[in-house]
């Protein structure tokens, strides 16, 4: 009885240790959904973002789930700010290049004409419902009220 009790433990244990990752229907949620989501996001808020605009107008945001973030601050020139500045394409490539040395995740949502056109995480990342767009993100919006 104690064999099989140790077994379940174990079984447990290595269970809640599993390789998380990411999921793509939790990508797949965020296409075409507008940009005041994502805005409005309680997860995404909690996090530092850092954006640019392509050449073709495309807008790039990194949310950035690492430790030892703010190392990199001195690549961006202070921009890593939730103010709605836009870090010149030179700053987001050499923050980019210090980040992807860190351990964690980079959510980097593309987004065009006010919508995301793709969610991609990058790095050690996994997903669930919790990063898909919240339910009620309308009400932020002219039209939902």
């Amino acid at each position: 009885m104690k064999r099989i009790i140790l077994v379940l433990i174990f079984a447990t244990l290595i269970s809640g240790c599993a390789v998380r990752t990411v999921r793509q229907v939790d990508v797949d949620t965020w296409k075409d959904v507008p940009v005041t989501a994502l805005d409005t996001h309680s997860k995404f808020l909690t996090v530092p973002m850092i954006k640019t605009i392509t050449d073709q107008g495309i807008e790039i945001r990194n949310y950035v789930n690492k430790a030892a973030f703010s190392s990199c601050g001195g690549n961006t020139g202070g921009a890593v700010v939730r103010t709605g500045f836009v870090m010149s394409y030179a700053n987001f490539s050499s923050f980019q290049n210090c980040a992807s040395r860190m351990v964690g995740c980079d959510n980097i949502f593309y987004i065009r004409d006010g919508k995301v056109i793709e969610y991609k995480p990058v790095g050690q990342c996994y997903t669930d419902e919790t990063v898909q767009p919240e339910k009620g993100w309308e009400r932020f919006t002219k039209q939902g009220g």
